[in-house]
């Protein structure tokens, strides 16, 4: 019998493949076959809102070639990512291959690894049709908002703009985040802190807290300075020491939105580049002997589930590596949130044996980094808790009431291998304190008031983005990124640095659709619209319903907006540029033609002077390649640079330091003369050759070694730099000519 297995991605079908053996071909779909048409709505709203699917564009050859190989198979398996688009994916397929239902069969797998293939190719099923119609329903949702709000804004605002049912809400949470900044106002305020010392002469601050009625703020000058000139003269006595032992939690595994803000928070990844990376640890990269391999399970998931299997590799390691002491009695368990989906296990690597450090070499950059992040997460949150002594010590002077706190590790637990002390939580970041007794009175060196001033809420990242929309229930793993991409793209909201900021155009827009579509931004209904397809996923709602009830509400929105809008378009201030025009003097303003931005005179068509934008520069990605080794002249990190002849490592501190080293590939083979490994070089003219790494051995080879034999003598048979004849290592005098 011969099996077809259709992915939706060619790398993870070139993974798959090399699992299986004889009797399976593996091929990729690209993705979606069908989708709606983008030339009108593509939904019957008067026939229970069918859609109108058609092939798409440019996939008729792909198409075909599925068909004729679905033909010939015996069966078929379809093996699409294992979420609600997969599903669909799978479902266009089984219906545009045009071949008996019983011969297509559904399965999914958690992690590209052989286990897992095998373990799915033997248990297939059929399509679920609830997984498909909660991703109709959202694709039914999102069209009706786009294709029928849109206009509204191309009438009122311009031509180009798009609503969408979360773009539009995720806009609106930046706007509102911008005014408030706008609309802050600093308050003052002071601190005191006193420098001390015991009677060792250990010393250590504290800060003024208030009086025996409790805590005082200092809003102003006079009240800090009072407190000065009354505790400059003081004796500073210790009124009470309070010593506890905190135990400090592990975080769970990543979800896709803890990850996504994880990446961005410490590596500085935006939320695409960050799915991009794990979508290729999922689907599977060359690790050396074992071939390729999926080096995470599934990364778009909400749950916190941990597959017993995994629970105890993680056992295995953590024991193995650092003692019995680390790993706790009770495997850890986390709670997961309301309305989590649980279909996939969190986010953790499928198999934990391959350290980070392992397998860096075969790693990206920015892949390494994701790699480790996500390792590093799994494996401590398998761990013991963190132990922390933390001292809080109250010091009396003249009434005055100052305080000093201090923590110091009894026992790291998770904390060795994962050291989370830059989250915002500063328990572990606290000075460690002197030894300090009751009624001890200690000497003041140094009295220190400060003016403060409160500080406006923080502009959004992609980080707390996704971390506040998931706080609302707005939007899924699957479309958060989409979505910040659109808002960027459409010009509602630019980068600047790590923040989002909303640009006038995002500002117009939001006021427009909270006036007229109040309830298509509104939280909670976006919320309980994310619900109602969870609900559908899980068989307890009736798609037509969910569809019939928005859009009654939509269409009132829809003929109340009419009134609402009127005829008379809002003017947005145009993007200004450091550009003068130099035929009338204005500030030139940045413009959008067919071929991209430009700068022109903002006096057209009085003055029609337009210039082209100098490109943006774009801020270097993490995708420079490091080698372990160091700069044998100056001790410098040696980068992975492209030359004429190649690929080379240089001297970062070019051109004051011109060292550059061959890049190293590990062959897989181990060295005949002393058994180190073996490594591939290239020559200037991309000749390949093979060489010990230990340079004193000074073993050479033109081909792989210790792939053949001597006939005569049982030794190893190497080849000649010229290609053409093999010959015996020991010169027992054996050679044979390549016969070609």
């Amino acid at each position: 019998m011969s099996t077809l297995v259709i992915l939706e991605s060619p790398t993870k079908a070139h993974t798959v493949k090399g699992f299986l053996g004889k009797g399976y071909k593996v091929v990729a779909s690209n993705g979606h076959v069908r989708d709606l048409p983008k030339s009108k709505l593509g939904i019957d709203v008067e026939n229970n809102f069918a859609p109108q699917y058609i092939n798409i564009r440019g996939k008729g050859e792909l198409i075909s070639d599925l068909k004729k190989e679905a033909k010939n198979a015996d069966k078929v398996l379809l093996a699409a990512d294992p979420d609600r688009e997969g599903e669909a994916i799978s479902w266009h397929l089984a219906a545009v291959l045009g071949i008996p239902e019983e011969k297509i069969k559904r399965i999914t797998f958690n992690s590209v690894t052989k286990a897992a293939v095998k373990e799915a190719i033997k248990n297939p099923r059929s399509i679920d049709m609830a997984l498909v119609n909660s991703q109709q329903t959202r694709r039914i949702l999102d069209r009706l908002v786009g294709y029928k709000i849109s206009p509204f804004l191309w009438r009122k605002i311009k031509n180009g703009l798009s609503a969408g049912r979360v773009q539009s809400v995720a806009t609106r949470l930046i706007v509102e985040r911008e005014r408030e900044i706008q609309a802050f106002v600093p308050e003052e305020y002071w601190t005191v802190t006193v420098k001390l010392s015991n009677a060792e002469g250990d010393t250590f601050t504290a800060k003024y807290f208030g009086d025996k009625n409790g805590k005082k703020e200092l809003g102003n000058e006079a009240d800090a300075y009072g407190v000065v000139n009354s505790v400059k003269d003081a004796a500073f006595t210790v009124a009470s020491v309070k010593r506890s032992v905190k135990h400090r939690r592990p975080q769970p595994p990543f979800t896709t939105s803890t990850l996504q803000q994880e990446a961005n928070r410490r590596l500085s990844l935006p939320t695409q580049r960050t799915m991009m990376i794990a979508q290729e640890l999922y689907e599977g990269i060359n690790i050396g002997e074992r071939g390729t391999h999926g080096l995470i399970t599934y990364m778009r998931t909400d749950s916190l589930r941990v597959s017993d299997e995994a629970k105890a590799a993680a056992k295995e390691y953590i024991v193995g590596k650092y003692g019995e002491k680390y790993y706790p009695a009770v495997p850890n368990t986390y709670k997961v949130k309301k309305g989590s989906q649980d279909a996939h296990e969190a986010i953790r690597p499928s198999d934990p044996s391959l350290a980070p450090d392992m397998i860096k070499n075969r790693l990206t950059a920015d892949q390494y980094k994701v790699y480790k992040l996500i390792y590093d997460r799994f494996i401590a949150s398998q761990m013991k808790p963190a132990e922390i002594d933390t001292v809080s010590v109250d010091l009396d002077a003249s009434g005055n009431i100052f305080r000093a706190t201090g923590a110091t590790v009894r026992f790291p637990g998770y904390l060795v291998i994962c050291d989370d002390s830059d989250s915002g939580d500063d328990e572990i970041a606290k000075d460690k304190l002197p030894l300090l007794c009751e009624n001890e009175v200690c000497n003041c060196s140094g009295i220190l008031p400060e003016q403060h001033f409160t500080a406006p809420p923080f502009r959004y990242t992609e980080g707390s983005l996704v971390k506040m929309l998931e706080e609302k229930g707005i939007g899924r793993p699957s479309t958060i990124v989409t979505t910040i991409t659109t808002i960027i793209s459409r010009g509602y909201v630019v980068r600047e640095g790590k923040s989002l900021v909303p640009t006038e155009l995002g500002f117009v827009t939001t006021d427009l659709m909270l006036n007229a579509f109040s309830g298509i931004v509104d939280y909670n209904f976006t919320a309980q619209m994310e619900e109602d397809l969870d609900e559908i996923e899980s068989g307890n709602k009736d798609y037509i319903k969910v569809l019939e009830n928005f859009y009654k509400d939509l269409e009132t929105e829809l003929k109340s907006a009419e009134a609402i809008i009127g005829k008379d378009k809002i003017a947005v201030e145009p993007e200004k540029t450091d550009i003068i025009c130099e035929k009338c003097g204005s500030v030139m303003v940045v413009r959008n033609g067919r071929f991209g931005k430009f700068a022109a005179c903002p006096n057209y068509p009085k003055c029609k002077n337009t210039k082209p934008l100098e490109p943006e520069k774009k801020p270097l990605e993490a995708k420079e390649i490091i080698s372990d080794e160091k700069c044998p002249a100056c001790g410098g990190e040696m980068v992975l640079r492209k030359g004429r002849y190649g690929s080379f490592f240089a001297c970062r501190s070019y051109p004051e330091c011109k060292t550059t080293l061959p890049v190293i590939k590990d062959s897989g083979v181990v060295c005949p003369n002393c058994g180190k490994r073996i490594v591939v070089r290239q020559s200037k003219k991309k000749t390949t050759y093979y060489v010990c790494e230990d340079a004193s051995c000074g073993f050479i080879s033109w081909d792989i070694p210790q792939t053949r034999k001597c006939p005569k003598c049982g030794d190893i048979v190497l080849k000649k730099k010229n290609r053409d004849q093999y010959y015996c290592r020991s010169n027992c005098g054996w050679t044979e000519e390549n016969k070609k």
